[in-house]
């Protein structure tokens, strides 16, 4: 079990005590990773989904509700789909956060059965004996009033959806399609779906070295005016809006900073230039986002085209250590708070063994952890331009949450994650609740 370790420095010992989290199994005993599939919604519930890598079984949709301190099954995304009678590789996951609008959620699902090939996993060429191929992820909303799913539209060419946001006053969906990366635009009122086409070369379904290019986790949507953005591996800005369905390139900015790193744009193994995750600040009227490798939040008025850095928010060891993190394509846990002032984000932190920072691999293909980490909670006030790192996070056991990539904050400030932990000698990826950092003193 990856355990505190308890033998500190002094430096350490000058650190706010670890904060402890509370984890719960909602039922779903083949849980696997699940990546931004969680949101806090109107009625002050959270929901969220469980992944299934097995062609045998979809992902699981839950409800978590504080007042009770109570999980709830909802559904099978296969079943919401309407596709078990299919016998075919199943909806396997949400890779999206869920977006609401007029009392409905909605979301979007994704393949979570691959092939893996070449150590990078790739669409199922081959469905397992008895199955049929993935059929393609679908658009979904549901009612929060009545609990009733509504299956909306089907993603074309048996695709899934990697990546999507959401126009909540106009009622457009808009994401990226894995592997092949396509463009997609998915009108709520009149019920059409436009498929623009690809945005990335090949997307992650190409050669590595070539045509291969990391697809964008992360779109936002300028309220004000209804276009939407998203990045490129290559570090290219794109916007499309509805009303013309044109994609086109901002011509006076990009994510090609020195700050950010170097990379070669054609390998797996980063998010390369793309940005990891980025919100719409209405107030402001600009976008924050931060870079996965590097953990540089950034600000980008994508009217002026311009981005500005704002100040690197890796942990405080991670940026005494000067080191990337562990996650090769960095953290999905940022959001900005129900304050709409304070950004909170889930990030890595480096575990030190007799005073020696543990090295992870140098280089994977796929978005996966390069070794053990510490998880720490950082939260950044705009106004004030206040960095906190809260410190590490464990669970009640001394065991380290791991694969945190979603998060969530409550109407009382407590922080919702997805993270591994074992139950019942099987280790899985379930609901973490982590208390209200600014509620408690623990110096």
């Amino acid at each position: 079990m990856n355990s505190i370790d308890y033998s500190m420095t002094f430096e350490q010992l000058a650190e706010p005590r670890p904060l402890i989290a509370k984890h719960y199994y909602s039922g779903f005993s083949r849980a696997h990773d699940t990546y931004n599939a969680l949101s806090a919604a109107s009625d002050g519930k959270i929901y969220y989904l469980l992944s299934s890598d097995n062609h045998e079984i979809g992902g699981q949709m839950f409800v978590y509700d504080p007042a009770i301190d109570s999980t709830q099954h909802l559904g099978d995304l296969t079943d919401i789909c309407g596709e078990t009678h299919l016998k075919a590789i199943p909806q396997g996951k949400s890779h999206v956060r869920f977006y609401e609008r007029n009392g409905k959620l909605y979301f979007s699902t994704h393949v979570g059965y691959y092939q893996l090939i070449d150590g990078m996993d790739r669409l199922p060429e081959q469905a397992p004996e008895g199955y049929a191929l993935y059929p393609g992820g679908h658009f979904l909303s549901y009612d929060l009033q009545t609990g009733a799913f509504e299956d909306l539209a089907l993603v074309p060419n048996g695709e899934g959806m990697v990546s999507m946001t959401m126009d909540r006053d106009r009622g457009h969906l808009y994401g990226i399609s894995w592997p092949y990366g396509n463009f997609i635009h998915y009108d709520t009122e009149q019920k059409t779906l436009n498929n623009l086409g690809p945005i990335s070369h090949k997307g992650e379904a190409g050669t590595p070295g070539s045509d291969f290019r990391s697809l964008c986790r992360s779109l936002f949507v300028d309220a004000e005016l209804g276009d939407v953005y998203f990045s490129v591996a290559d570090g290219d800005i794109f916007t499309y809006n509805p009303e013309t369905q044109i994609l086109h390139k901002l011509e006076n900015v990009d994510l090609r900073l020195d700050y950010f790193g170097k990379y070669d744009p054609t390998r797996p193994g980063s998010m390369c230039y793309n940005w990891r995750e980025i919100f719409w600040h209405p107030k402001e009227q600009v976008a924050y986002g931060v870079h996965g490798n590097s953990g540089y939040l950034f600000r980008f008025d994508p009217r002026a085209e311009k981005i500005e850095l704002v100040e690197r928010i890796t942990s405080e060891p991670s940026r005494k250590s000067g080191m990337f993190d562990q996650f090769s394509y960095g953290y999905l846990g940022f959001q900005l708070g129900p304050d709409g002032e304070t950004i909170y984000y889930l990030t890595g932190g480096p575990i030190y063994q007799h005073g020696r920072r543990i090295k992870g691999e140098d280089q994977i293909a796929k978005g996966a952890a390069r070794g053990l980490e510490n998880l720490h909670l950082i939260t950044y006030h705009l106004p004030t331009h206040t960095y906190k790192d809260h410190g590490a996070i464990f669970y009640e056991d001394g065991a380290r949450p791991t694969y945190v990539n979603a998060i969530a904050v409550g109407t009382d400030g407590s922080i919702y994650t997805l993270a591994r932990f074992e139950h019942e000698g099987t280790i899985i990826q379930d609901l973490v609740k982590i208390p209200n950092p600014f509620s408690i003193n623990r110096h």
